[in-house]
């Protein structure tokens, strides 16, 4: 959530910037109103406190005194039903604010560009050369048709569309890449390798702000009163770790990382993608996760960046680094870099990484906190996350930009290791 001393003294402010960057439209009015009401029940419920207290000093002197102090303990009475009703209606108010405040976005950084759509987007720089071939090119479904590696229709018949079966050599290049991520990001990157649950609460998702608003992109569980959410990055449960917690100072940074299945309904987007493993509704990444002093997040974003680009780079694979403009960011994102891969049958970029600073936006929901040593007090701290990298389209990448002309497809050297030595799926 954003400050709400944003909503409460630059309540203008605010919303002239989320409409120019965000394309938001802050209902003003209600906001207003409601934050007027609270602060008149606010001032009402202190009077009635002190009032009650006052009396209830009264009674106390006069029965010390051996006077009646009936009509005394009446007015007490009185006061306390008075404050109850008031106390009630603040927290309704309260209820209301906190309802608007959850369902607006975070304001981007200064150094995000203005613009609509990923059309203004700027991209930063681009890594290795995109691959000539002297044949035709295969997309990553007739590079796994063979042998029945890829298996689209079994997916189908299991559980619907946009599931997929991997089967055999296929199947162990993906897991491959899974390890190779996952070492790398703990024996050189320093992140902590965590195994975190794919199934969380509500309180989870809404801390890391995917509730209330993109309820209809999860997929729920509910057992008798019990409702679960399956995470649609493990972005949820590995930044929920420091949730109503106060770090050390000499903690941070915090570094995290998890391989993880992760599902998303795709809600919207429905005739894109629909071919292969591109967009799926279940899916695997390592992602990863960093827990930063507010002063430092800048620079641990470019930092977390680094650490996606190198697996593209120890497997060889042409990317580009783009900074995503106001329009094109996430919802709780204050500034957001795409890793994007090139795909030869596509003849262009797809993303297969999204690294972003929300700043204190998380924090603020999850009362994620450090104690600052030069004020002795608990402050929000800033929270970073990204893919390093998303697995199954990074399996799509090096299928296709190491396909062979008879459909074989080269083992990248990064990854030999990780399949007992094998150069080549045949």
């Amino acid at each position: 959530m954003l400050d709400p001393t944003l909503l409460r003294s630059r309540l203008a402010e605010t919303a002239a910037r989320l409409k120019q960057t965000r394309g938001f439209e802050l209902d003003v009015a209600a906001v207003e109103a409601l934050e007027g009401e609270r602060k008149r029940l606010a001032t009402e419920t202190q009077d009635l406190q002190n009032l009650r207290n006052t009396r209830s000093k009264a009674i106390g002197q006069a029965k010390a005194k051996g006077e009646d102090v009936a009509p005394l303990m009446a007015e007490v009475a009185g006061i306390g039903d008075k404050l109850k009703a008031n106390e009630q209606a603040l927290g309704e108010v309260q209820c209301k604010l906190a309802g608007i405040a959850l369902g607006i976005p975070n304001l981007p950084h200064e150094t995000v560009p203005l613009g609509r759509d990923e059309h203004d987007n700027q991209e930063i720089t681009r890594w290795g050369v995109v691959r000539t071939f002297d044949f035709p090119v295969k997309d990553h479904v007739e590079l796994g048709e063979r042998h029945g590696w890829l298996d689209g229709d079994a997916g189908a018949r299991l559980s619907g569309a946009r599931f997929t079966v991997l089967r055999g050599q296929l199947a162990h290049l993906h897991r491959a890449l899974a390890q190779f991520m996952l070492d790398l990001h703990t024996a050189e990157h320093g992140y902590l390798e965590c195994n975190v649950p794919v199934l969380v609460n509500a309180d989870s998702m809404q801390g890391t702000g995917q509730l209330p608003k993109f309820e209809d992109d999860l997929f729920a569980t509910q057992v008798g009163e019990s409702r679960r959410y399956l995470v649609p990055t493990a972005e949820v449960p590995l930044t929920n770790l420091v949730r109503d917690t106060i770090l050390d100072a000499d903690a941070l940074p915090e570094r995290f990382a998890a391989h993880t299945l992760c599902f998303r309904a795709e809600a919207g987007s429905y005739g894109r993608d629909v071919r292969g493993m591109i967009r799926q509704h279940q899916f695997e990444k390592i992602e990863m996760v960093q827990i930063a002093r507010p002063s430092e997040s800048y620079a641990q974003l470019e930092e977390l960046v680094g650490h996606a680009e190198k697996v593209l780079q120890l497997l060889g694979l042409p990317y580009r680094k783009v900074l995503l403009c106001t329009g094109d960011m996430g919802f709780g994102a204050a500034k957001t870099y795409d890793l994007e891969v090139w795909l030869p049958s596509q003849n262009t970029y797809r993303e297969i990484s999204s690294c972003s600073n929300f700043e204190d936006f998380q924090a603020r929901r999850l009362q994620a906190r450090w104690r600052n040593p030069e004020t002795g007090k608990p402050e929000l701290v800033h929270t970073l996350n990204g893919s390093g990298l998303a697995v199954g389209r990074t399996l799509i990448a090096v299928m296709e930009n190491y396909q062979n002309a008879d459909g074989s497809i080269t083992v990248p050297e990064a990854l030999r290791p990780y399949l007992r030595g094998l150069e080549r799926l045949v």
